[in-house]
């Protein structure tokens, strides 16, 4: 068995943190449920440009394979009496709405618990279900911004900036499986389940970590460095070659002093002025432009190559096109494929999650609601006669039916 194959989720997600968090659950085996709200058109992630068409995007497959899609409208009451049935037979319901949508549509734990007293209800928001800003919708963006993050980010004499990724989303995807994995534990461990109210600005905030430590006991204001450098480490930055860029990153004693050696100023190391890391931080205005002029010197395949020699941690700045052709990026199986009805073969990246030796399978994420025949038949007991009933009274919201499996007379 794959290591959470005895695992179902049912998951009321949509776009990116939501579904990032449960997509690696879903490659480790567990059975994920999407549940899209139907009048809407379901995962807003469907529709995102620009690699779309009708229902299909490359976004959205992005972050929904090995899931499996019904649709279901929760304020309907026979589509809510469906939900309730699928909840006795499942290990969790997760959501990332705003912070106060689950209580109102009927998925915290109190509202759940008579269905299934071990059921875990991981509720991934932007800024939770407490506080101030409960209510506010949250984007990776905006807590970038609201967590001091594009405060930090950029150059020094320009404008707040953005990580080029949606690292607050991503985060808060693999905080939330992480808690609801730890819920899961301890219901199983102890038969009584539980709220997680888990948050995207906490995690931005809770990320902030060592410059907040700096700041919260030494009043430590945290700025912005040239070329991208650590605020602490000297030299740790990006340097330019006379071809491009690489990043060059002296974390130990042992690897400044193989540096100097290699860029033929061994003096360097054993200057008062840059002996040790305290001398680097108090004189890195002096330190960094002699190191800038040498390596303007170079290619950066020349530097490269001799710093790697001498086992000086260093890397080229790679595009994103160089990223994913990288050796060890192919070494590594980070790219895997699987067939699509309307794209053909579609090329993504792997989870990084690894557990064991035993490579996960991959299928492309589903259409909406093909899953709902198999999902109602498995887990609720449904035949084909009720479910065309259900269909009738609203529960779906309307969305075709996949077709039954069942041969025709």
């Amino acid at each position: 068995m794959r290591p959470l194959e005895d695992v179902r989720v049912l998951a009321l997600e949509q776009y990116g943190a939501g579904p990032w968090g449960s997509l690696h659950l879903a490659d480790l085996g567990a059975d994920v449920i999407k549940i899209e709200e139907p009048s809407s058109g379901g995962d807003v992630g469907r529709y995102v440009p620009p690699y779309a068409e009708e229902e299909d995007s490359l976004f959205f497959e992005a972050f929904n394979r090995n899931k499996r899609s019904i649709s279901l409208d929760l304020a309907n009451p026979e589509g809510r009496a469906v939900f309730e049935r699928l909840v006795v037979g499942a290990d969790a319901v997760y959501s990332n709405l705003r912070g106060d949508v689950p209580e109102k549509i009927g998925i915290t734990y109190d509202q759940l618990k008579h269905l299934n007293p071990a059921i875990v209800c991981c509720s991934l928001s932007g800024f939770g279900m407490t506080g101030p800003r409960s209510t506010e919708p949250g984007y990776d963006y905006i807590l970038q911004g609201l967590a001091g993050w594009m405060d930090l980010t950029g150059d020094p004499a320009g404008p707040p900036t953005k990580s080029g990724l949606s690292l607050v989303d991503y985060s808060g995807g693999y905080v939330g499986a992480l808690s609801m994995l730890a819920g899961i534990h301890a219901a199983r461990r102890d038969g009584v389940g539980m709220d997680c109210d888990v948050s995207l600005y906490d995690v931005a905030v809770t990320m902030l970590n060592y410059p907040a430590a700096w700041h919260l006991n030494r009043g430590f204001t945290p700025a912005r460095t040239a070329s991208s450098a650590h605020p602490s480490l000297v030299p740790f930055q990006a340097f330019e070659a006379s071809d491009g860029w690489l990043v060059i990153g002296c974390a130990k004693e042992k690897f400044w002093v193989r540096l100097a050696e290699r860029l033929d100023h061994p003096e360097w190391a054993t200057d008062p002025r840059f002996v040790d890391f305290g001398a680097r931080y108090a004189h890195r205005d002096e330190l960094i432009p002699l190191i800038e002029d040498v390596l303007r010197g170079g290619t950066v395949e020349h530097w490269i190559d001799l710093l790697k020699a001498a086992r000086v941690p260093c890397a080229p700045i790679h595009s994103v096109g160089e990223a994913l052709t990288d050796e060890h990026t192919l070494a590594r199986d980070l790219v895997v494929e699987t067939e699509h009805p309307r794209w053909g073969g579609l090329r993504q990246v792997a989870s990084p999650v690894r557990v064991g030796a035993e490579r996960p399978t991959y299928r492309r994420a589903p259409q909406r609601n093909e899953d709902l025949r198999a999902v109602l038949q498995e887990l609720g007991g449904y035949d084909d006669a009720e479910i065309e009933v259900l269909d009738k009274e609203g529960a779906f919201g309307g969305v075709p039916l996949p077709a039954s499996d069942l041969p025709t007379s």
